[in-house]
């Protein structure tokens, strides 16, 4: 894991819109949804709220890993990439329950553990 960078953190609660979630299957074509259902849970790791996961579930069971992608209110872009995790019980998923919409089902939540840090093509962790 890598720390996401002051400057992406402050840049995410600046985001426009919802973020994009991606994940592979074993033939390598991704998938990508959308996600309001996420959270930056410290300085390494996203949690993203699973209440429709269908494609995005398997790809994560089959070790697949994955990127959010998100734009600010000034069209800049980030992305960050790395291993995932999903759990239906445990710290991570009681701490999604606790800011998880309780009209939505949060059948699991999904950890994105930050590997790599990205603004457009620029690499910055």
């Amino acid at each position: 894991m890598v720390e996401i960078p002051a400057e992406v953190r402050e840049e995410w609660n600046r985001r426009d819109g919802p973020a994009v979630f991606t994940t592979v299957n074993e033939d390598h074509e991704p998938n990508s949804v959308y996600v309001s259902c996420i959270k930056m849970r410290n300085k390494e790791k996203f949690v993203i709220a699973d209440n429709h996961f269908d494609k995005t579930k398997k790809n994560i069971f089959s070790g697949s890993y994955g990127a959010v992608l998100f734009i600010t209110d000034e069209n800049k872009s980030y992305q960050l990439k790395g291993p995932l995790q999903y759990e239906t019980e445990g710290e991570i998923y009681r701490y999604m329950k606790t800011w998880l919409d309780p009209d939505f089902p949060g059948h699991g939540a999904t950890v994105l553990e930050v590997e790599e840090v990205y603004q457009g093509s620029d690499r910055l962790a």
